[in-house]
């Protein structure tokens, strides 16, 4: 897997907490996608907005 930087408008930033070994991107403002790099495999974990995925 080749490893390329996404474009800054994409807010791509680490996650902590219990999510924490995760990132997320914005692909819309209010729009998110959940996604880690494991053994060299990408894992697209959830998408939502904000408060789909971090609020209960």
């Amino acid at each position: 897997m080749t490893q390329e930087t996404l474009p800054d408008f994409y807010l791509n930033h680490p996650l902590r907490g219990n999510w924490k070994g995760y990132r997320d991107v914005h692909i819309e403002p209010d729009w998110l996608l959940i996604y880690r790099v494991a053994d060299d495999e990408l894992q697209l974990t959830r998408t939502g907005s904000h408060s789909d995925i971090f609020c209960d």
